[in-house]
């Protein structure tokens, strides 16, 4: 069987959403290991008064890219921007443009969707089911297109507990649904979104699932296969660990935590965190382009890029780990000291939200306007609690995926495969990934040097001496208006100092008898 490498070469290939987190490393990877894939064609808008070629070129000169550049100083020359609109007839292309994919193309790779969880239902559906109908039908006006992979999320079947490797049916005709959404006005969409969605969190979960089902009834003779990554994560090891660029996902909590915003989170500790690198859902990725263009298999096939069923990490643990990197490595100008309490009890959250939460940014703002600033922490704060809404649904459940089709990928590769487009999760050590995953965000997304960190824990002494006063003011402020002025609760408060001073005493006379 010819190897992954060799399956590419010679090859050109089509990506949507490569400037988005996955397609720019899907890039990577592919031009990197793949060095005789012969041209990248990439659809993308203009956007931001950028056209399609700045826009590439952008992010083509991003540190991402920096292992290739090393390697291959040439790379960009394989790489052409194409300027379309996913959701336009034809994919908003120009004449030349059409023509020439069609003619060229081998395989296609579709990453582009909304990520967004609070996306409206309108928008969902232009973007991640409308786009995808529109890339299946031009697809299959290609001469020499052999594979089309489309990636979905593990989570597009989350109203489900097992969710195996198969296509399930939506609850509505996804065809009936973008023809009544386009006469329905906004109120009413917002009105029967909910409705809709049914046991699904969001707008994003449920699209994706509408769009598998799209392309399973209107891949005609194409031959696909459906990609499910979890949540994907910073990069394990490529193009260098830890290398993440955004807030998506857990990203922005871990740096809200570290900054020590966030300081309670609804999430069970025994929940599975179906954390994937990137890296990993990238290899999985060209592994499964790979093996339908050498197989040709009958069926579409679905593979479920999770880690849970192999290698569980669970929420507590991400907690943990999270803590312990930041408060050895700390971000510069933390707000507090990194400390987060998860629960899943309501009451106790609301709690700890009024506490750690709202309590502090109050009177931080109360400070800003005292010293003539603008208050800005309470703004903070209530982004930060409607991203956390937004993903407890996700940090509050597991699930279990069937994982065969993985695993038949990863015994079909020969074993230099195996190491170049490395796919076994069995292999990742949580603790070291995490502390890579975190310091990444400190990094490549805050943008802070390593040279920053004894000024940054400096200033974390200084806060823990911050909060050692305020917690003494306070005590003492208790005492002078509740315990001294009640000769009941001095009582209560002499005889817990005796037991204290009881305890310790015992304690010190067993050490020096063992001495």
């Amino acid at each position: 069987m010819v190897s992954i490498p060799e399956f590419y070469l010679g090859k050109n290939v089509l990506v949507t959403g490569a400037t988005g987190f996955m397609g720019k490393v899907l890039l990577e990877k592919l031009l990197r290991s793949c060095p005789g894939v012969k041209t990248a064609y990439i659809l993308v808008r203009a956007k931001a008064g950028q056209n399609s070629q700045a826009r590439v070129q952008e992010m083509l000169n991003c540190k991402l890219f920096d292992r290739l550049r090393e390697e291959q100083p040439d790379f960009k020359e394989k790489v052409v921007a194409v300027s379309s609109e996913l959701t336009q007839p034809e994919l908003g292309l120009g004449q030349a443009d059409k023509e020439l994919l069609i003619s060229c193309i081998n395989i296609v790779f579709h990453c582009a969707a909304t990520v967004r969880f609070n996306e409206t239902l309108k928008d969902a559906m232009q973007l991640n089911v409308v786009a995808t109908r529109q890339l299946l039908a031009f697809a299959q006006l290609m001469k020499k297109l052999e594979v089309f992979i489309h990636v979905s999320t593990a989570y597009a079947h989350c109203n489900r507990k097992h969710i195996e490797e198969v296509i399930y049916p939506p609850p509505v005709d996804p065809k009936k649904l973008i023809e009544a959404l386009e006469w329905m006005d906004d109120d009413l969409v917002q009105d029967i979104t909910r409705k809709l969605i049914g046991e699904r969190p969001n707008t994003y979960t449920y699209t994706k699932a509408m769009a598998e089902y799209v392309v399973q009834q209107e891949c005609g003779n194409l031959n696909v296969a459906i990609v499910r990554p979890s949540i994907v994560g910073a990069s394990w090891k490529e193009p260098f660990p830890g290398w993440i660029d955004n807030f998506n996902g857990p990203s922005g909590l871990f740096i809200a935590a570290g900054k020590g915003i966030l300081r309670t989170m609804r999430a069970a500790n025994s929940a599975v965190a179906d954390l994937i690198p990137v890296d990993v859902v990238i290899n999985m990725t060209l592994a499964a382009a790979w093996y339908s263009g050498v197989h040709r298999p009958r069926n579409i096939l679905v593979y479920n890029c999770t880690t849970g069923g192999t290698n569980p990490f669970h929420w507590g643990e991400v907690e943990y780990h999270v803590i312990s990197t930041f408060k050895r490595n700390p971000l510069e100008q933390a707000f507090r000291r990194p400390n987060v309490n998860l629960t899943s009890n309501h009451l106790i959250y609301q709690y700890w939200i009024a506490v750690s939460h709202k309590a502090p940014a109050f009177l931080y703002d109360v400070y800003l306007r005292l010293t003539g600033r603008k208050p800005r922490m309470m703004k903070v704060i209530n982004r930060l609690h409607r991203s956390m809404m937004l993903v407890e649904y996700f940090t509050s459940h597991s699930w279990v995926w069937n994982t065969d089709n993985i695993n038949m990928l990863m015994s079909q590769m020969n074993q230099d495969d195996k190491k170049v487009f490395n796919c076994d999760v069995r292999q990742l050590h949580w603790a070291e990934y995490m502390e890579n995953y975190c310091m990444g965000t400190k990094k490549y997304v805050l943008n802070e040097e390593l040279s920053g960190l004894p000024a940054a824990r400096k200033h974390l002494i200084k806060l823990r001496n911050i909060r050692y006063a305020f917690n003494t003011i306070l005590v003492v402020l208790i005492w002078r208006v509740f315990i001294a002025r009640s000769q009941m609760a001095r009582n209560i408060w002499y005889f817990v100092v005796s037991l204290c001073f009881k305890f310790l005493s015992y304690f010190r006379a067993s050490s020096t008898m063992r001495y």
